[in-house]
């Protein structure tokens, strides 16, 4: 498949084999990793064979960031510099979770950062020659998580309560819609219940559920006919 969006792992923080969710967008050559969460880079080494050239960050809770220390240190000794898209308002926030700690090298006279080609970014992107639109999502606090949409292709929300305001509103008709969705919601997450009253069936029809907890619930959604991602699952387009 030449242009694909891959899943490495789809599952929430105390997921069960699944691998913590993360997401590889495919253009042609080049790849768009979203999320970096604890055994992701060891997944998408597996799978391609390299470290990430590009990261898009959705939000700064650590089963979506936890391996970048670990990639800091693959990519300062091999001279790589990833770049890593990161919605603009929680740059700060990162920066503390991740890039603050004193002495980020053992040796020294290295800066965090400096392995990495940080790109805030707004309300769009470019890469691999098309733009990215990011969009707020409801995880927490206002303006501390943001999906990504690629027009008329997809739209990967990232963790997220139902947010009928931009899909219905922002995304256009025909794009696939991939989904935070566990079996029972919280105030921080989907849950069957909350996709029923929030969307249309319509909008049901073209979602693909991922970030639950364990394989068994897979056979929940499918009772409820609903479709949900797999490891590894694949999605042309």
């Amino acid at each position: 498949m030449a242009n694909c969006l891959r899943f490495l792992g789809v599952g929430d923080a105390s997921q069960q084999g699944l691998g913590h969710a993360s997401a590889c967008v495919e253009l042609g050559d080049q790849k768009l990793l979203i999320d970096l969460g604890p055994g992701v880079l060891q997944q998408y080494f597996d799978f391609y064979g390299a470290l990430p050239e590009a990261l898009f960050i959705t939000h700064c809770h650590l089963d979506h960031i936890a391996d970048f220390e670990k990639l800091f240190i693959k990519a300062w000794f091999s001279n790589k510099r990833p770049l890593v898209f990161v919605p603009a308002s929680i740059v700060a926030l990162l920066h503390k979770r991740i890039g603050s700690y004193p002495g980020a090298l053992a040796e020294g006279g290295v800066n965090f950062w400096q392995a990495f080609q940080l790109i805030p970014v707004a309300d769009s992107f470019e890469f691999a020659g098309v733009e990215f639109q990011v969009l707020p999502v409801r995880h927490h606090q206002p303006q501390t998580a943001y999906g990504l949409y690629l027009p008329n292709k997809f739209f990967y929300t990232g963790d997220t309560r139902p947010i009928p305001e931009v899909l219905q509103h922002q995304v256009d008709g025909s794009c696939c819609i991939f989904h935070d969705c566990s079996v029972i919601g919280n105030p921080s997450h989907t849950g069957i219940d909350d996709l029923r009253r929030e969307y249309s069936e319509a909008l049901i029809q073209r979602m693909y559920l991922y970030h639950y907890n364990h394989a068994e619930q897979r056979a929940l959604f499918e009772a409820q006919q609903l479709c949900c991602v797999s490891p590894g699952q694949a999605f042309s387009f």
